[in-house]
């Protein structure tokens, strides 16, 4: 039987039970949710750096976002609280739509 040792999504454990199986789990104490939650979002962050798909690209992102809002939520925050910040610093200093890439900083002397 094979072994996880992660975090999951909450619908997984009536996933797995659907399809005739069981399995064990349980409540991690926060600071262990906190730690497994830093974890997820490296995970899901390699999962779609390895994605070649843009589809799938796009559920991996929306998987990091999941993760994102379930950090924000540790922190005292929202989606709309994220957003807030979000937006303020695109206005104060821009997105990234416009590709700038930083070669140097040179004196201006």
């Amino acid at each position: 039987m094979p072994e996880y040792h992660k975090l999951v999504r909450d619908g997984i454990p009536e996933l797995i039970a659907a399809g005739g199986h069981s399995c064990i789990t349980k409540t991690l104490k926060h600071e262990e949710y906190i730690d497994q939650l830093r974890e997820k979002l490296r995970e899901e962050a390699e999962e779609y750096f390895r994605e070649d798909n843009d589809r799938l690209a796009l559920e991996e992102l929306a998987d990091l976002l999941e993760v994102i809002r379930a950090l924000a939520a540790i922190h005292g925050g929202s989606p709309e609280v994220l957003e807030q910040i979000r937006a303020e610093k695109a206005e104060r200093r821009g997105g990234f739509q416009e590709r700038i890439f930083l070669l140097r900083v040179e004196d201006g002397s």
